[in-house]
């Protein structure tokens, strides 16, 4: 069965591999500069015009696995020697265009951009074209077109502009973490910095150092990734690499669902804070929505910080489908809870960095959170979770979720709650489409996902939220 969706994940993957694999046996520095002759030899064929060029861009791709640029401060980083293969975007004249006698694009465009050849074929001065589309609206051909690089489809917050050197730059004010350019992207120039040397760092102390454990704080949508194994046994595999004990993210779901459904009804408003590319979101486009979202950190921060004040000398890894949570760990009202970020692709590289074949291993067992805790990986969990938090709690209050399922519905939640239009009592912000299932450091993203993260769900022990977060008591 294969890992992974696309070959773009899978160099990325082996990238990642090689340079655990090194950090594993300290060879690293010595041999970083071989790394790409490794995984592209000499005779092997590439999709570059050369294996020089090929070996260059790989070069960069093993700096964004040792953690990327220190200078920039954003997760999410463009490769420029990479980026050098789409067509110039905006809007272009096709074939199509029949040389008419009405130029209407002409007449329409007021920066005088179009222009006309000796066949009355429309052309489009690129230094004069502000892309407002009015030519492509005239045209009754339809030959005008708007091309749109896929990094820039995907960015739903218009964080991405393309350079003067036709590549692609990111805004970092305005991005959001959320990966969704680096999983379409099809030449893979743009990534995010993985920190997984610093996850081998710590499990390496760990052993050989002791004075501290390793928590590993797993996302639940970790039962719809691995497809190839059984949940178990990757809870095994972890235990191999050295982690002390497992614990779910859903837990602390569990206990932001509590808090949060209080919160609410003492507010009478409020937005969801779990997804750091949507609280971003809220920052740097609606403001004055700020103080509408929820006090609460993530389930992700808020189990890492009960684990940290009941535990001593310990060290938590968040391992999960999003590169927004990376980012998230780096704020100051996280940072001291969590120790490094890791998403399921790396986990990957990880278990095969150590030649661990965990289909092999006997299952163990991860059961911490409740059905409602588990259910926070898909749109609409954390609305669920939110309803039984106010019943399991006897509030009286009526819950009228908005569920949104991506930024765009994020946006227009948010711009009706700023403009008092808003048919709702609660937005739960959701930045990447299915929820964190759709997250970009996911192994596969299928349509699957949802129904295995409500059968993990309905898996769990513990059927209430008061009965889960018992046991913390």
């Amino acid at each position: 069965m294969r890992k992974f969706d696309t070959k773009i994940q899978h160099l990325k993957y082996k990238v990642l591999r090689e340079v655990a694999r090194q950090a594993w046996n300290d060879s690293l520095l010595q041999n970083v500069l071989d790394i790409p002759k490794i995984i592209v030899p000499g005779k092997v064929p590439t999709m570059r015009c050369c294996v020089y060029k090929e070996r260059a861009i790989l070069s960069e791709r093993v700096k964004m696995a040792m953690g990327g640029d220190p200078e920039n401060p954003n997760v999410i980083q463009v490769i420029d020697i990479a980026c050098d293969e789409c067509p110039a975007a905006g809007y272009e004249v096709t074939d199509s265009c029949r040389g008419c006698l009405a130029h209407r694009c002409e007449d329409v465009c007021k920066r005088g951009a179009i222009s006309f050849d000796h066949n009355h074929v429309a052309h489009i001065d690129k230094s004069k074209c502000v892309e407002c589309g009015q030519c492509a609206k005239v045209c009754p051909y339809f030959a005008i077109v708007n091309r749109k690089r896929p990094c820039q489809i995907a960015c739903k917050v218009k964080a991405i502009k393309i350079n003067s050197e036709n590549a692609a730059c990111i805004d970092n004010d305005k991005c959001t973490n959320c990966g969704a350019c680096v999983y379409q992207c099809p030449f893979g120039a743009i990534t995010d910095k993985s920190y997984i040397l610093n996850v081998i760092d710590l499990l390496k102390k760990s052993k050989e150092q002791g004075g501290f454990k390793v928590y590993a704080v797993v996302a639940p949508s970790i039962s719809s990734q691995f497809t190839y194994a059984k949940l178990g046994q990757v809870i095994a595999g972890l235990k191999k690499l050295g982690f002390h004990a497992i614990v779910e993210a859903a837990l602390g779901a569990d206990m932001v669902a509590m808090k949060e459904s209080r919160e609410i009804s003492e507010k009478g408003f409020l937005t969801s804070s779990c997804c750091p590319a949507f609280v971003k979101y809220v920052k740097t486009a609606f403001p004055d929505l700020l103080p509408h979202v929820s006090t609460n950190l993530s389930p992700m921060a808020t189990i890492a910080k009960y684990i940290k004040e009941t535990e001593e000398n310990v060290k938590i890894v968040f391992i999960g489908p999003c590169t927004a949570k990376k980012a998230e760990a780096q704020l100051e009202s996280v940072r001291p809870y969590i120790d490094a970020v890791m998403t399921f692709e790396e986990l990957q590289a990880l278990f095969d960095s150590r030649d661990l074949e965990i289909t092999e291993l006997e299952e163990d067992v991860l059961d911490n959170a409740s059905y409602y805790g588990r259910i926070f990986a898909r749109s609409g969990g954390l609305s669920d979770a939110a309803a039984q938090g106010i019943k399991e709690q006897n509030i009286d209050f009526e819950l009228k979720p908005i569920i949104c399922n991506g930024i765009e519905e994020c946006r227009t939640a948010l711009m009706k709650k700023s403009k008092n239009v808003l048919d709702g009592n609660f937005i739960e912000g959701m930045a990447c489409i299915g929820g964190c299932i759709g997250g970009a450091g996911c192994l596969t993203h299928g349509v699957k996902d949802k129904a295995e993260i409500d059968k993990y769900g309905k898996e769990a022990l513990e059927k209430t939220m008061t009965d889960a977060i018992s046991v913390l008591k």
